[in-house]
């Protein structure tokens, strides 16, 4: 098993360039199901999950040419429409493929997802959207076996709450339907308006992209012709670099970048008194002469992030007053406090609410244990305020979205070494 040890740093500087983002590959590698050629993608994230999924798609029959940032992979040779559990249960975000294989072939046997870190995510609001299609749906020795002989029929779908991979199997399962679609409720993310993009770009007929609303003219089962695109700047990871900024109230820029899609927390950056600059591609933040409160609530796009609470915790931490979280989300999210408070900081939980006293130049150094991708990286903020050696656990959590994690941190002023115990 591998740990970071990180020694306590004063300030940081310098640039940091942003990967692709995760969250948008997943997505648009299921979506290549549905292409008649080769699909060519740049800037994707060279980290764990986007490797778990093309592994799936292998599988399933792909074939695939991999290089560091690029890749082109053609899914027609695809002979094979099952989704095994040994796949699904180490990336939830497996599930992306049952939409386009069912809507391709008329039928996918695709494992149910096992349990989450953070919490339930269920994927009966899908399951429901495909019924509501035509599809017959059946839950079989831990597998959802979909069949829709016919291919699936355009329908009007109505989430009842709004859900980012749910929204994206639906477009996707939409796109080779006979009839149009409509999606109500339907998640505003960067990453799925850009699963739309492509998908327009590639011939769909898809409108109403960026809104709650989307409008889907299938192709009856014609396979879509895709343009080479490159995956969008990671905005969860360009947060977490100016996180670790705030926390230790340095300046960096973060390159590579759409600020856009970083509104909501840009703005509280701002309430806890830190400068912000950005241009098109780049964002910098600057110190503050005092680290303010703040109260955050999370909530869907464009809001501000869950997957951003944990960090924004571990810089509350460092503020002079008191911070209110309320997680609105996922009812597991708090697992990092545990591990925050073994550090010396004084969080109060009270369901989904975290109060954070500000405990600036506090913490202690210790080991810690990541329980899920974010919380992870909350550990390794805090870790930079402490006055002593932390050592991170469990790092393989990291691994799965941040890339290069300790060269980017090394690149920028801290003391990160990922050791083997």
């Amino acid at each position: 098993m591998q740990y970071l040890e990180i020694k306590p740093n004063q300030k940081l500087s310098g640039e940091v360039r942003v990967s692709g983002a995760k969250n948008a590959a997943l997505p648009l590698l299921a979506s290549t199901i549905l292409s008649s050629s080769t699909v060519n993608i740049g800037n994707l994230p060279n980290v764990v999950d986007i490797n778990t999924l093309l592994k799936l798609l292998e599988m399933l029959g792909s074939k695939f040419e991999k290089k560091t940032h690029h890749i082109e992979i053609n899914t027609t040779s695809i002979n094979e429409t099952k989704a095994t559990y040994d796949i699904v249960k180490t990336m939830r975000a497996s599930i992306l493929v049952l939409g386009p294989l069912l809507s391709r072939f008329g039928h996918c046997e695709v494992s149910l997802p096992g349990g989450c870190a953070i919490g339930q995510r269920p994927v009966d609001l899908h399951l429901k959207a495909l019924e509501q299609m035509g599809a017959n749906i059946e839950i079989k020795n831990g597998y959802i076996l979909a069949t829709a002989p016919n291919g699936l029929q355009g329908a009007t779908i109505v989430f009842d709450k709004v859900t980012v991979t749910g929204s994206e199997n639906i477009i996707m399962a939409a796109a080779l339907a006979h009839g149009e679609t409509t999606i109500i409720n339907a998640a505003k993310e960067p990453e799925v308006v850009q699963l739309c993009e492509v998908l327009k770009d590639a011939g769909l007929d898809i409108s109403g992209i960026g809104t709650d609303t989307l409008k889907i003219v299938g192709t009856r089962q014609k396979l879509l012709e895709f343009k080479k695109f490159d995956v969008i700047p990671d905005r969860i990871e360009a947060g977490t670099y100016l996180c670790a900024a705030a926390a230790t109230n340095s300046e960096i820029t973060i390159t590579h970048v759409n600020p856009s899609h970083l509104d909501s927390v840009l703005a509280k950056f701002e309430e806890m008194g830190f400068g912000i600059k950005s241009t098109e591609s780049t964002i910098t933040i600057l110190p503050a002469q005092e680290i303010k409160p703040v109260n955050i609530t999370t909530t869907e796009y464009p809001g501000f992030p869950t997957d951003m609470q944990a960090q924004f915790m571990a810089v509350a931490i460092c503020a002079n007053g008191t911070s209110i979280i309320d997680e609105k989300l996922f009812e597991n999210r708090f697992m990092h406090v545990s591990e925050l408070i073994r550090m010396g900081a004084n969080i109060h939980l009270n369901g989904t609410v975290a109060t954070i006293t500000g405990t600036p130049n506090k913490l202690t150094g210790t080991d810690v244990m990541a329980t899920d991708l974010r919380a992870s990286s909350a550990l390794i903020i805090a870790a930079l305020v402490s006055n002593s050696t932390t050592n991170v656990h469990r790092i393989y959590h990291l691994d799965r979205g941040y890339e290069k994690l300790e060269e980017k941190f090394g690149n920028i002023g801290a003391n990160i070494l990922r050791k083997s115990e």
